[in-house]
């Protein structure tokens, strides 16, 4: 077994792992140390705890109590991959602590859990905007709700949250050049993680990571626009850790790269012409 550990804050950690076991091999126990959800991208394992047996496969969750001993075994194929969110005890009891919820062992393959699971899977190859920890809010609050059959009701948006809302953006905005996760803005507003990502997504219509994302993709191409300075130096300027990520969110965003979106502001039009099937 291999894993990577792909983000990590207090209140959550996201690691993929790689298990590369086959039939007969000698399975052993082990013991969930806190409240977590895996997501089975490929591959397939058996999974035994409490008595009950599961056989997961691509698109199942394997869901985590803590000191719930288990084993996994693999008798059917080899090996398997999975993205898996470890919680603690504050984000859980924010998506709605309902025991039940946390000690199903297993869900099966469910599209209102495996269209998170893919869209996590997105955010951890950087093929999406939205933050890692914030899927992994959003499965759990999700998880909750289809196991225990109780829809979690609308927020009830005030012109206080309005305004804390849009207070945030600008916060975030005028410093989207430094690092910011989830939980560095909650607490600017003074609320929790997760009730900041509710009522941040429901006035605005964006995530708080998607909107940092895109203030840096705006300072960006006024940059490129008006500055001389090299695409390299811009990334790392607004806020991109690394070339590449930045060029292809920018891309991904303008549908050409930095450097020809540059030349298209200088008076190339011909290249977004083309882009657009413009003559």
């Amino acid at each position: 077994m291999s894993s990577t550990t792909l983000y990590q804050r207090p209140s959550i950690t996201v690691s993929d792992f790689r298990c590369s076991a086959v039939p007969g091999d000698k399975p052993f126990a082990e013991q969930h140390r806190c409240h977590s959800i895996s997501y089975v991208r490929k591959g397939s394992f058996g999974y035994r705890s409490r008595g009950r047996a599961h056989e997961l496969v691509a698109g199942s969750v394997l869901v985590g109590f803590p000191g719930t001993e288990f084993i996994c075994t693999h008798d059917h194929v080899c090996g398997d991959e999975c993205l898996s969110f470890f919680l603690k005890p504050e984000l859980v009891e924010a998506a709605g602590e309902r025991s039940e919820a946390w000690q199903i062992g297993a869900a099966p393959p469910l599209p209102e859990l495996m269209v998170l699971g893919e869209l996590a899977q997105a955010a951890a190859d950087g093929s999406s905007d939205i933050g890692l920890d914030e899927v992994g809010h959003l499965l759990a609050n999700r998880l909750v709700e289809v196991v225990s059959g109780k829809a979690r009701q609308p927020a009830k948006v005030t012109a206080r949250d309005r305004r804390r809302a849009v207070e945030s953006a600008l916060w975030i905005d005028a410093h989207s050049d430094r690092p910011i996760e989830l939980e560095d803005a909650a607490a600017q507003a003074g609320v929790s993680p997760f009730h900041f990502l509710r009522l941040f997504s429901s006035v605005l219509g964006v995530t708080p990571h998607q909107y940092l994302v895109r203030s840096r993709l705006r300072h960006a191409a006024r940059l490129l626009a008006d500055d001389d300075k090299a695409v390299t130096d811009i990334a790392y300027d607004v806020g991109f850790g690394d070339l590449s990520n930045f060029t292809r969110t920018f891309h991904r965003a303008a549908g050409v790269s930095p450097l020809k979106f540059r030349q298209a502001s200088r008076g190339m039009r011909k290249i977004f012409q083309e882009r657009l099937g413009l003559n």
